[in-house]
């Protein structure tokens, strides 16, 4: 019987089961937002959050402490400078799960996990809106290209204008090259006919 016995064994011993979350739990750290499993989103999120409040904490006990779970200086680093300050008015809750797809390989749940104003998070809305925004744009220059169909024929005669002139100037562009080659010397006319024999 497993009672009292918390936490998902993920298919790892202890030992591999905690490198994992280590590493997921620097990777969230660093870039801020990944994309992983549910259940490893759901495991490594106290992780997380606790590595932040030692990081509002900022003494040199929090550094050692956080210095001892994550696995890169520069994480550490990132966490007391930028990521610690920017969450200084807020108690906890610092991350966000949000469920994205199937993977394809094994049919598995996947989840982005991230900070709360992280910056790729608030690109990704804006680029988001951006493109709500552009839609609507090409939605409304479609129906005002609906409403001004019958101006196109014209379009089409000056395309045929365009053709005409691109002809002509090939054409020219033919006789200048064909006016710039020598003409054969005739001892080379006498060469091939001695060759021929």
């Amino acid at each position: 019987m497993r009672h009292r016995m918390g936490g998902r064994q993920l298919g790892r011993n202890s030992s591999h089961r905690k490198a994992l979350f280590r590493t997921l739990v620097t990777s969230v750290l660093d870039k801020e937002r990944i994309e992983t499993t549910i259940a490893k989103a759901k495991e490594i999120r106290p992780m997380v959050e606790r590595m932040i409040t030692f990081g509002k904490r900022g003494d040199l006990a929090a550094r050692r402490i956080a210095a001892a779970f994550i696995s890169s200086n520069d994480v550490v680093k990132k966490l007391f400078d930028t990521i610690a300050p920017r969450f200084k008015d807020r108690n906890g809750g610092y991350t966000r799960i949000i469920r994205t797809r199937a993977r394809i390989g094994d049919g598995a749940e996947m989840a982005l996990i991230e900070l709360l104003g992280a910056p790729a998070a608030e690109a990704a809305e804006k680029t988001k809106e951006e493109k709500k925004k552009g839609q609507a744009k090409k939605g409304k220059e479609e129906k005002k290209a609906e409403a001004a169909k019958p101006a196109k024929p014209a379009k089409k005669e000056k395309k045929e204008e365009k053709a005409k002139g691109k002809g002509e100037e090939e054409k020219a562009a033919k006789k200048k090259k064909t006016e710039e080659k020598p003409k054969e010397k005739p001892r080379q006319a006498g060469k091939k006919k001695a060759k021929e024999k």
